[in-house]
């Protein structure tokens, strides 16, 4: 990839941004909005024992799953991590049947029995969330191996965190990928821990460094501001379609929340070292790139936080009213054991 990117090592992104028309530039900050709000609500759904099982909000690293999601066409695959309902409705998932899905309705994307960490959704491209560390790299790369077969031009991308960049699968798929030449892209948003280890103390080298040895163009990127994102992803997606093969993508992101549902003090980390990330916010960076180009107020910025609102609210109610799956249906859609 150019100045970031080459096929015998990495280097740090640019700060250079793509030049994008104000609609689009609005289009991702509302899509931001919309995954914050949803994430926000399912937290307090969670606290009052409406969502059962447990929960991984994305708070904070919003850029990630809009950035990518944006560059992405409808028919283009995701495989995502545990943390996933960002690219899920990044990638067209509608909230209404999220948060159905979430609460263990009949109108979710598995009629309620995927719940928050497998979450599936074939129509928009989405081949699935998985809850062990790693086991999406395969599924992904082998989505790649079909579209290179089938001769289309689709891509596959799949989205992990720092802690399955530790994997072997991680290895063994970016192999297979590099020797076929693959139109995968490995998306790692390293949010600075491993559950609660920070990635330092357990990451030997640079992350970005691991798709080195196999000669896949890697970079390191912010993964803080939406558009140095799409930048990343628009090239890489442009490499994979025109049949270059794999790239590895290392988002340097922040969960502002913990770990998981059960992750509330934070012990191992400081609040200091939230609030600098928090300055950080990439809604409020964009928000602050649409309000200098002239083309959009504030006005505009708090009309599409009131629509985010209201569309998440509505999609509850939805998910409320909807039936539960009846008991018939407990050996239905599943693997037998």
């Amino acid at each position: 990839m150019k100045k970031h990117m080459s096929k015998k090592g990495t280097k740090k992104a640019t700060k250079k941004q793509p030049i994008l028309d104000n609609a689009t530039l609005l289009g991702m900050y509302r899509q931001m909005v919309v995954i914050r709000e949803f994430e926000e609500q399912v937290e307090d759904l969670f606290a009052r024992a409406l969502i059962p099982g447990v929960i991984h909000v994305s708070i904070g690293q919003e850029a990630v799953a809009a950035g990518v999601g944006g560059a992405l066409r409808p028919d283009d695959h995701i495989i995502i991590t545990h943390r996933g309902h960002g690219h899920s409705l990044a990638k067209g998932a509608q909230p209404r049947y999220m948060f159905a899905e979430l609460l263990g309705k009949v109108e979710g994307y598995c009629r309620g029995k995927g719940g928050s960490m497998h979450v599936a959704d074939p129509s928009t491209g989405n081949l699935g969330a998985n809850g062990i560390i790693g086991g999406i790299l395969p599924i992904a790369t082998g989505a790649a191996l079909s579209a290179k077969c089938r001769a289309t031009d689709q891509v596959s991308v799949c989205f992990f965190g720092d802690g399955a960049a530790n994997q072997g699968l991680l290895l063994e798929s970016m192999n297979m990928a590099a020797i076929w030449q693959l139109p995968v892209i490995y998306v790692c948003s390293n949010n600075q821990y491993g559950e609660y280890t920070p990635t330092g103390d357990v990451t030997a080298g640079e992350l970005h460094q691991r798709g080195e040895a196999f000669g896949i163009p890697s970079a390191s990127v912010d993964g803080m501001d939406v558009l140095a994102v799409h930048e990343a992803a628009c090239q890489s997606v442009a490499r994979a379609r025109e049949g270059s093969g794999p790239s590895f993508l290392v988002f340097q992101t922040y969960r502002y929340h913990g770990h998981g549902s059960s992750d509330r003090e934070r012990a191992y980390r400081t609040r200091e070292e939230e609030e600098m990330w928090r300055g950080r916010d990439p809604i409020e960076r964009l928000g602050q790139v649409l309000l200098a180009n002239g083309q959009t107020s504030s006005a505009d910025l708090e009309s599409i936080a009131q629509e985010a609102k209201d569309e998440i609210l509505a999609a509850i109610a939805f998910a409320k009213d909807a039936p539960f799956p009846s008991p018939e249906e407990v050996s239905q859609h599943v693997y037998p054991s």
